[in-house]
């Protein structure tokens, strides 16, 4: 069998050294652009979910200060009836 020449439209379909240099620098390319994005994208997501538990962590200690001042409030009534009666 003898190997036939490739005609030029077999040739047209390979892709030369350099286009596929370009078509993996453009890879590149996306790549540098779009991970420093999903790394910040990350990093808010988290750091907005640290700050979700912080808040409710916040709401429960004013719940809880509200109830403190409340009892605070109650033994200083009981004092000072106590202390009017004596």
């Amino acid at each position: 069998m003898k190997k036939e020449k490739p005609t030029k439209k077999q040739k047209a379909q390979n892709l030369s050294l350099r286009s596929l240099l370009i078509a993996y620098a453009m890879v590149a390319l996306v790549l540098v652009l779009a991970l420093p994005k999903i790394q910040l994208s990350n990093e808010i997501y988290y750091t907005s979910r640290e700050i979700s538990t912080l808040r409710e962590q916040l709401n429960v200690l004013k719940e809880e200060n509200r109830a403190l001042k409340n009892k605070l409030e109650q033994i200083r009534y009981k004092n000072q009836i106590i202390d009017n009666m004596n």
